[in-house]
């Protein structure tokens, strides 16, 4: 053999997938296509605002007038019941991380479709899609966090400190959101109803998750409203910042173990059908 096959053959590297029940957590991979991760998230932001007369300012409009919608029909018309505390800040609150999490699954589970033209073409961890969706969302969330600061001021609210929570459970709309991105994007691979099915499915979502009314409106039945994650993690989230009520522990609890069981539950399933990502899409 010659010296320069030698360096042909010291030059091929072979590509293949991570086996076995933890290859989704391969995090070595993950951080060495960071760069690549990074632009995904920037190439959302750009996309999203590209052309657009207001820009990032639709970050802050959409939870805003979806919350004078939901303070002149429900507040005022329908006198839904608010924990004591002004119906404006009490849904602007809790649309703040739902206007989060529902656009990032919308986002994410779209993301590998319309992502084929590179699933088909080169590797990389297809993780990075929709990871980058849901990370991108993070942008929009906290430009919309300054109205809510004006609205603290405006109503007087001091946080305590269970502000400090707030960065906890931030990371776990993250999780969350991410979690369904995962199930919902690789589902939308091979079944291409689920675009369809993920407006439909974030609307009914919204209506069993305590954006609207306080948990307290259910009674003897809010055990059943918590068997969805995002109502402790919307009720703690509301509790944190505004400070009106003890934060529910034993409900963020069951949220946060819900959240880690889906997002392990979805890494496996994202994986498993990796395989057959640029086959079918």
């Amino acid at each position: 053999m010659t010296f320069t096959e030698k360096n042909i053959q010291k030059a091929i590297t072979v590509i293949e997938p991570c086996k076995g029940w933890l290859a989704g957590f391969n995090l070595r991979e993950l951080f060495d296509y960071r760069e690549l991760l990074y632009f995904l998230v920037w190439r959302d932001i750009k996309v999203r605002y590209k052309q657009t007369v207001l820009g990032a300012a639709w970050a802050i409009l959409q939870p805003f007038f979806t919350m004078v919608v939901f303070t002149i029909f429900f507040g005022k018309m329908a006198k839904m019941p608010s924990d004591g505390i002004p119906y404006p800040i009490f849904s602007y609150a809790a649309l703040l991380p739902w206007t989060y999490f529902s656009n990032s699954i919308s986002q994410s589970g779209n993301s590998l479709v319309n992502c084929s033209h590179l699933i088909t073409k080169v590797y990389f961890p297809r993780l990075c899609i929709p990871l980058g969706a849901t990370l991108a969302g993070l942008v929009d969330f906290f430009i919309a966090m300054i109205v809510l600061a004006g609205m603290m001021v405006w109503y007087r609210f001091i946080p305590g400190f269970g502000l400090f929570l707030f960065p906890l459970l931030l990371f776990f709309t993250f999780v969350l959101a991410t979690s369904i991105g995962l199930w919902l994007s690789a589902l939308n691979v091979k079944y291409r109803d689920i675009r369809y099915v993920i407006p439909f499915m974030v609307q009914l979502w919204l209506f069993i998750t305590p954006v609207i009314y306080p948990t307290s409106i259910a009674k003897n039945y809010a055990w059943i409203l918590y068997l969805n994650p995002m109502a402790g993690i919307i009720e703690s989230f509301r509790a944190s910042i505004l400070g009106h009520k003890v934060i529910p522990w034993p409900q963020l609890g069951f949220s946060v173990i819900s959240t880690i069981l889906l997002f392990l539950a979805g890494v496996i399933y994202f994986k498993s059908m990796e395989r057959e990502f640029a086959d079918v899409v």
